[in-house]
């Protein structure tokens, strides 16, 4: 299983300057590979290939009075330039024909030196190499300085060097991991309990074993500081030094909430994943959701990044992850008796089944039909309860609106 480790750079000032300029030569290239495929779109040529975009864009590029300065980056980072640019309009046609899940993706556009992210990546071919020291030695940038928080588990095949809008500066190594090492690092799952996690507002999340997960509401807290940083930069003139200092200032504000949130995330994932030997959730529609008047607290809670390290984290770890449909009605039924009691507003906090009288929370109970509706649930005797398929009733069954058998045709006669 392939994944990336991200760690802080400290690149001197010669440095910064030296990526700076790797950066705009990566962003020129790719936005000359985009230039051209939109001409021979509008001409109605047929799209060039990626050697003949390699030769002209670069191999020649180079030789010519206004690109000369491409010579002086690594000419690893411009043919990757060139693979973002095959890869944005595989996606955007694999989109466009529905052969490609997810969200429909636009086709590429223009990159600009106001990006919020700017990006370089070398691959083995550029031999980039980490010293004795523990700095990243990168070709005609130097040996940068890294703030190593963990060792990496294998030898990274590619690094890419990351610059956010807070002025930060990341890599981020691709790894392979080592399946036995990763099951090794956890404890051993057929003894461990399974979980049904409930997400919301009020708490973060309800599991089935009555454990509550309070909300940290990290933007919420940060609002007030927020809102400063945000009046200075708006008094700012435009242009100038101080309205970059504020507007970094701003950006810094937003990465701190960000990675506290993220940080929290990677934390209860890894928990849950580490004390459960399968874990349910519900499949939210967290897109819509974010559309309505609780769109800032949806976008606080982050439920898509939690459930997406969930899921990878339990593919790396051998953990059962399900997904229960959202149409599920987890608030309705008891998860006593299995009578569904209706829907109930969101101010109802707790119910009495009318059919048991079980007094429920809302959202144990909600956890509890999760972990059912999943077929995570055991008895007793540790066996799996996994729901059935269940006769319709007597007065269900059939269409009440059409007269069928005798009683129909008595009708048919009458009239």
């Amino acid at each position: 299983m392939q994944l990336r480790y991200a760690f802080r750079l400290d690149p001197g000032s010669g440095q910064r300057v030296a990526l700076a300029r790797a950066f705009g030569c990566a962003r020129v290239v790719y936005n000359d590979a985009v230039a051209a495929r939109e001409r021979a779109r509008r001409e109605g040529a047929a799209f060039p290939s990626a050697g003949v975009l390699s030769r002209t864009l670069i191999a020649e590029a180079k030789q010519s009075p206004g690109r000369q300065w491409l010579s002086e980056v690594s000419a690893v980072i411009l043919q990757q330039a060139l693979r973002d640019v095959e890869r944005a309009y595989t996606n955007f046609f694999s989109s466009l024909k529905g052969a490609r899940q997810g969200a429909r993706v636009g086709a590429p556009r223009f990159k600009s030196k106001r990006d919020a992210r700017q990006a370089i990546r070398f691959t083995a071919n550029a031999r980039w190499k980490i010293t004795e020291a523990g700095r990243l030695l990168l070709p005609k940038i130097g040996e940068v300085k890294v703030r190593w928080s963990r060792t990496l588990p294998s030898v990274p095949s590619s690094v890419t060097v990351i610059r956010d809008a807070a002025g930060r500066y990341f890599a981020s190594f691709v790894i392979e991991t080592d399946p036995d090492a990763d099951l090794a690092r956890m404890p051993e799952a057929d003894n461990l309990p399974s979980v049904g996690i409930d997400l919301g507002l009020t708490h973060f999340a309800v599991l089935s074993d009555g454990r509550v997960i309070d909300s940290p509401r990290f933007l919420r807290r940060a609002e007030k500081k927020l809102k400063k940083a945000q009046r200075e930069l708006s008094r700012k003139q435009k242009g100038s030094k101080n309205r970059e200092k504020a507007r970094l200032r701003v950006a810094r504000a937003h990465a701190q909430v960000a990675d506290a949130r993220r940080e929290f995330h990677h934390q209860l994932s890894t928990q849950l994943i580490r004390e459960s030997q399968a874990v349910a959730v519900e499949d939210l529609a967290v897109k819509a959701l974010a559309r309505t008047r609780l769109g800032k607290s949806v976008h606080d809670a982050g439920w898509a990044q939690f459930l997406a390290m969930l899921e990878y984290k339990a593919q790396r770890y051998a953990r059962v992850f399900v997904k229960v449909g959202r149409f599920e009605p987890t608030s309705q039924v008891c998860s006593v008796c299995g009578v569904k009691d209706g829907p109930k507003p969101l101010h109802v906090r707790t119910w009495t089944c009318t059919h048991c009288g079980t007094v429920h929370d809302r959202d144990h109970n909600a956890a509890k039909n999760v972990q059912q509706a999943a077929g995570l649930a055991v008895t007793a005797c540790r066996a799996q309860v996994r729901p059935e398929l269940v006769p319709a009733q007597r007065e269900e069954a059939g269409s009440h609106g059409i007269h069928t058998g005798t009683r129909a045709a008595q009708r048919h006669s009458t009239r």
